[in-house]
């Protein structure tokens, strides 16, 4: 159906076109009761995917877990104290009480296994069976673990400070709510102590529920805010009343679809509705239109029928370049990518159909009364507003030299600030600073190895490789150099067992702390610890036929590009590496890497890609690539600013910038569209020739547009840069990203469409207008096709 003959339809048929929308939103409703929410990360690749086979191949092999929460303990006296360990203790037993807590796992003084030796024999049992309560009990306690690598940076910290519980988690289980109850837990406890818990689950899954109440605080608020907004601006509640109402109906139909089809929710289209709220604001542009063209003709109906001829055309192709900015979402390769893309792709198609239907039913049905201010027949120019805007475009007409010199120069700057963007993601940022789950991990991070897990599995074809002194030896060798490295906090492997194991039978003697001459001896050292230890002790670290060995590497970041400098080193040292020893990554940190790649690339590419599509539909909408080329300069100018201050404020590129991405394209494009649409337009109309015999009728085409359509394009940044500034006060750095991202995408990609337009104009007529002996003759514009 062509947009104006639903335009004429809804101007003819108004009460039966809000009943059918009204029964479609109604439609919409009944497949919300089933929705469902997926925020974990790891969702966001399919099953078959190479990361995610290859973490669960290594986790079986080595009885691993796929989540992990670290809860900290610290005091400031030290933790190594009777009342402290006694904490210790009733937290421990109460963590492996908790639902979803794998409990046989669960490491800490109170579980974790000790080598010792006494009596010629290898001691193999827990460090702490009982609270030690003498000072030569607590002594020997502090012994045990200030003279065991293994306990060191791991469970006690250097200083004696921090002690650490690490809880794996059962597959199913919900890092938040488990982190809720061990939060539960500790509350009960008085003292000096101070409680952290963290680790990827806690911050994934808090996110993830923070996130979503987040979005039904903020998307009403942002809602009444531009409700506001628009009450002001037109002092018209029926106005204010149908903008929320395109938006809501667009945001139901959509999700409603979505659901309907047996989509969940994942984290990045948890933020459609706030991104569909925003392109809604593009319907500010027919009230604009209507406040003049309601006393310019006299009658309602017809007033109707010009503004959307005025109109319809821009706002169709902003509609269209927003939905190619997110539609070409569908082809990359992941799927809630594709879901994100496609369910915005949608919402924005129905915001345009709703604004050829709903729009100009309820226009025609409005009261005279309900029409709020009307600027009628006065000059555009001669008010505050007009006068405000045209001075900005007269800027740009008067002086476009100077103009377009002083933004070559902000690019350059901005195309230096661009270059220093990296590409990373970390989850645990999107916290603020002093949240729980940032100052945990700060905390822990500080004091221990870290919270961040990644594994290196070395394998060989060998049989029994890994008993052999020079496979040890190697993997002694990476560990040393990995630790060298600053995001890495702590490594273990089987080496270390065995250097643990070999000391002991040496009457703990410093100098056997070192891999044995003898394989068979190895063996025996291994034997007799797999006997008496825990099951995990050793299936973690080596596989049942000794050709693979298990590296854990903790890091003390949770930024991806820490497990690429791991990479790195190991990939350096797999050249000299014996008996052709190969390594693989695996584990939590390395799944963080390549979803960092994968997706982030992802939307990296598609908003490549859809660059060259806007341009594409710029060229059609013009009907001229020279047109495209100029309506294009705003677009790429606010972006690269943009990104320039996000590379020199040292922002990395995460999801949320990724995600805005695309919003930042569609939206940025649709001010170009409609102020050279208008521009066109006004040229071509015989009111449209200057109004003094001696004015440049380029110029004051350029004025007009600043000043009429411009008001729309000014209003529509005001309006939703207010609403979504609110988000600047969320709790969630997302949240704050997207606020401040959209507050400067929207102003300064108006100022610049007023601004930059009429200077590139100007200096470029006579590319633009081929007919040079003649200012601007309107057969030498592409023919508008009527709407």
């Amino acid at each position: 159906m062509r947009s104006f003959s639903l335009v004429q339809h809804s101007v003819a048929h108004p009460r039966s076109t809000l009943l059918v929308i009204a029964g479609l939103t109604l439609l919409s409703l009944f497949p919300l009761p089933r929705i469902r929410t997926d925020t974990n990360p790891k969702n966001m690749l399919p099953p078959t995917s190479p990361v995610r086979v290859g973490n669960a191949a290594v986790e079986q092999a080595f009885s691993l877990y796929e989540d992990m929460i670290v809860v900290g303990i610290q005091n400031n006296a030290g933790v190594l104290d009777p009342t402290t360990l006694d904490k210790i203790r009733r937290l421990t037993q109460a963590i492996m009480e908790i639902p979803g807590v794998a409990t046989r796992d669960v490491t800490s003084f109170l579980t974790v296994t000790n080598v010792s030796a006494g009596g010629g024999t290898l001691r193999v049992g827990p460090l702490m069976p009982e609270t030690p309560r003498t000072p030569a009990d607590l002594a020997s306690l502090r012994q045990a673990l200030f003279g065991n690598p293994l306990f060191i940076d791991r469970i006690i910290s250097r200083d004696g400070k921090t002690t650490a519980i690490y809880v794996p988690l059962e597959r199913a289980a919900n890092g938040k709510v488990v982190a809720d109850q061990i939060r539960s837990i500790v509350r009960r406890e008085r003292g000096s102590e101070r409680y952290y818990i963290a680790g990827d689950p806690v911050a994934r899954d808090t996110f993830g529920a923070e996130m979503f109440s987040l979005m039904g605080l903020f998307s009403p608020i942002a809602g009444m805010v531009m409700f506001v907004a628009i009450y002001l601006m037109f002092r018209s509640l029926v106005l204010a009343c149908t903008m929320m109402a395109v938006a809501m109906v667009a945001i139901l139909w959509s999700v409603g679809g979505l659901v309907a089809l047996g989509y969940p929710i994942h984290i990045m289209s948890s933020m459609s509705p706030v991104f569909l709220m925003a392109i809604a604001t593009d319907s500010i542009h027919i009230f604009n239109e209507f406040s003049f063209r309601r006393q310019e003709t006299g009658d309602r109906r017809s007033a109707v029928l010009a503004t959307m001829d005025a109109v319809s055309r821009p706002v169709r192709y902003t509609a269209l370049a927003t939905a190619a900015a997110f539609g070409v979402l569908l082809f990359m390769g992941i799927i809630p990518v594709k879901i994100f893309g496609g369910l915005v792709a949608f919402g924005t198609i129905m915001l345009r159909v709703l604004s050829f239907s709903l729009i100009p039913a309820v226009l025609t049905l409005m009261p005279e009364r309900a029409g709020g201010r009307s600027l009628g027949r006065d000059d555009p120019a001669l008010d505050r507003g007009g006068r405000f805007l045209r001075r900005i475009a007269g800027i740009g007409t008067r002086r476009p030299g100077a103009t377009l010199a002083a933004a070559a120069v902000l690019l350059v700057v901005a195309a230096a600030g661009t270059s220093r963007i990296v590409v990373n993601n970390n989850m645990v940022e999107w916290f603020k600073g002093s949240s729980d789950v940032r100052v945990a991990d700060r905390v822990i991070n500080e004091a221990l190895g870290g919270t961040s897990l990644g594994y290196v599995v070395a394998s060989s074809e060998e049989s029994e490789f890994f008993k052999s002194p020079a496979a040890l030896r190697a993997l002694e060798t990476l560990q040393h150099r990995l630790e060298q490295l600053p995001v890495v906090g702590k490594t273990s492997s089987v080496a270390d067992y065995v250097k643990r194991i070999n000391r002991m039978l040496h009457d703990d003697n410093p100098q056997y702390e070192n891999i044995p001459e003898d394989r068979e001896a190895i063996g025996q050292y291994l034997f007799l610890f797999s006997m008496a230890a825990r099951p995990s002790d050793l299936d973690n670290v080596v596989d049942y036929s000794f050709q693979k060995a298990n590296l854990w590497v903790q890091l003390r970041t949770w930024d991806a590009t820490a497990m690429r400098e791991v990479l790195s080193a190991v990939q350096k040292f797999q050249a000299t590496a014996p008996g052709g020893m190969k390594f693989t990554p695996a584990g939590p940190a390395y799944f963080n890497l390549v979803w960092n790649d994968e997706v982030l690339w992802d939307m990296v590419r598609g908003f490549l890609l859809a660059l060259v599509v806007v341009f594409v539909l710029l060229a059609v909408n013009f009907r001229s690539v020279r047109w495209a080329v100029v309506g294009y300069v705003p677009l790429l100018f606010t972006i690269l600013l943009i990104y320039g201050v996000v590379g020199w404020a040292g922002k990395d590129f995460d999801m949320p910038i990724a995600v805005l991405s695309c919003l930042s394209l569609g939206m940025a494009v649709d001010f170009s569209i409609h102020f050279i649409g208008r521009f066109q337009q006004h040229l071509r109309e015989p009111a449209g020739s200057a109004t003094r015999p001696d004015a440049d009728p380029v110029t004051e085409a350029l004025l007009w547009t600043a000043a009429r359509p411009g008001r729309g394009i000014f209003r529509n940044a005001v309006l939703f840069a207010s609403a979504f500034s609110v988000m600047l006060l969320a709790p969630l750095t997302p949240y704050v990203t997207v606020g401040a991202f959209i507050v400067a995408m929207m102003l300064l990609s108006a100022v610049f469409t007023l601004l930059l337009l009429p200077a590139l104009i100007t200096v470029l007529r006579g590319w633009l207008f081929p007919r040079s002996d003649r200012a601007a003759p309107p057969a030498a514009l592409p023919e508008q096709v009527p709407s």
